[in-house]
């Protein structure tokens, strides 16, 4: 099961096999469709990182964004773009820390079978 934001960043559960798949709405309405691959609690904060799914796959980074997780006032979870350039580039490295961290973990395990 994964979530889908409408307009006002509400989420709406959608029914999904495999993956969770979140729609988000950009500020000019366009819909995207995105993978949720981590969350992390930083300086008393939560932060979700999200990939887009229809990435181009002849790419070799992975792209993904990454957004603070806050509650409006009717306790429903919205996700906020990082305006503060500091803040945002310690999420980042943070992410990416956590990222290799558990892909480096993901192929030692691989290793030992």
């Amino acid at each position: 099961m994964s979530d889908k934001l409408n307009q006002n960043n509400e989420i709406n559960e959608v029914n999904e096999d495999e993956i969770d798949v979140y729609t988000l709405v950009d500020e000019d309405g366009v819909e995207t469709d995105f993978e949720f691959i981590y969350s992390l609690e930083l300086d008393g904060n939560t932060y979700v990182a999200f990939s887009p799914i229809d990435q181009d796959e002849n790419s070799d980074e992975e792209e993904y964004v990454v957004f603070r997780v806050s509650t409006d006032e009717e306790g429903n979870e919205v996700y906020d773009n990082i305006e503060d350039d500091d803040e945002f580039d310690k999420v980042s490295d943070a992410f990416e820390d956590a990222l290799w961290s558990e892909l480096d973990l993901d192929e030692g395990s691989e290793d030992e079978e």
